[in-house]
């Protein structure tokens, strides 16, 4: 039986459910004036990491972390494209990456595509993503990603 917890991370732990931390710099309605980092992968990490030790700390099983740098939320172009190139070095936290760039408006910047053109552009980034480690993808355009990651594992395994 679930008692009342005041701790989201103790209600998590005692429900044994899967906890997707996920990295923001600033507040929704601020987190995209000017955004600045030292080092956006490291600084990245380190939250992440941090929320972990927070995580183990509350009683959470570690398989079931699961690990999102947020792209778009409190980063620019450059801060998304650095995350996403050098994707690999969060998968020392240990749990599986999540990744969402899912029509970002980084494709409109990169391409100048409208909302409604980037189904082929996010499926390349989730495959860029996919093949710096990340094993969970959230989409909008499922059947175009899943025929783009199936066929470069079919070329990989060939």
């Amino acid at each position: 039986m679930f008692t009342h917890c005041n701790n989201p991370l103790h209600a998590a732990a005692a429900t044994g459910v899967p906890v997707c931390l996920m990295h923001m710099q600033g507040e929704p309605r601020s987190m995209q004036d000017q955004p600045s980092y030292v080092d956006v992968v490291a600084e990245v990490a380190e939250f992440l990491r941090q929320r972990k030790e927070a995580c183990l700390a509350a009683g959470l099983s570690e398989k079931n972390l699961i690990f999102d740098p947020g792209f778009g939320f409190g980063k620019t172009m450059a801060h998304n494209i650095a995350l996403l190139k050098q994707l690999d070095r969060l998968l020392d936290l240990g749990g599986p990456v999540l990744v969402g760039l899912s029509r970002k408006s980084l494709l409109g910047q990169l391409l100048d595509l409208p909302v409604n053109r980037r189904a082929v552009a996010s499926a390349t980034l989730a495959l860029t993503a996919v093949q710096q480690g990340a094993r969970v993808v959230r989409v909008h355009d499922v059947a175009v990603t899943h025929d783009v990651i199936r066929t470069w594992e079919a070329v990989q395994a060939a």
